[in-house]
């Protein structure tokens, strides 16, 4: 598989659309989570976004390289008041705060991956009315753009 580490921002849809995917190592993670952030700095003050994280694909080189990435989300999306469904798996996550930067917060997200007993797990237990975990990637872009505030 293609090794892509990329975030677009579709300003039109309020959407940002994150993908990391392919054998993946340290470095790509540093990647994706920067253009992650840089993506983040283009939504306006006080503004809002929906999400579509698309780990299909993804394959950590070892597991220094699946710890540094697995908290990139949830701790990103944090900060714009969103806590990840899946984090009520584990009981350190309790206390998470959640803020909102410079006003932004998210409203809605979606989140693709490959392992269809972990996404079925999560899709069943965590998922709520403006988050949703698929295997499709195509049936999570297509959820996400029909998402409104």
């Amino acid at each position: 598989m293609e090794k892509i580490t990329a975030t677009w921002w579709h300003p039109e849809d309020k959407l940002i659309h994150t993908r990391i995917s392919g054998q993946v190592d340290a470095a790509d993670v540093s990647t994706w989570a920067a253009s992650l952030r840089q993506v983040l700095e283009k939504v306006e003050d006080n503004g809002s976004f929906k999400i579509f994280v698309d780990l299909h694909g993804f394959k950590a080189v070892d597991f220094d390289t699946h710890k540094k990435f697995r908290d990139i989300v949830p701790l990103t999306l944090a900060a714009y008041g969103w806590r990840v469904g899946y984090l009520d798996l584990f009981e350190e996550a309790n206390g998470l705060p959640l803020y909102n930067t410079r006003g932004i917060r998210c409203f809605a997200a979606a989140h693709a991956h490959q392992d269809e007993t972990k996404i079925a797990l999560y899709e069943e237990r965590y998922s709520r009315p403006q988050e949703h975990f698929f295997t499709d990637p195509g049936a999570a872009a297509k959820w996400i753009r029909s998402v409104h505030e």
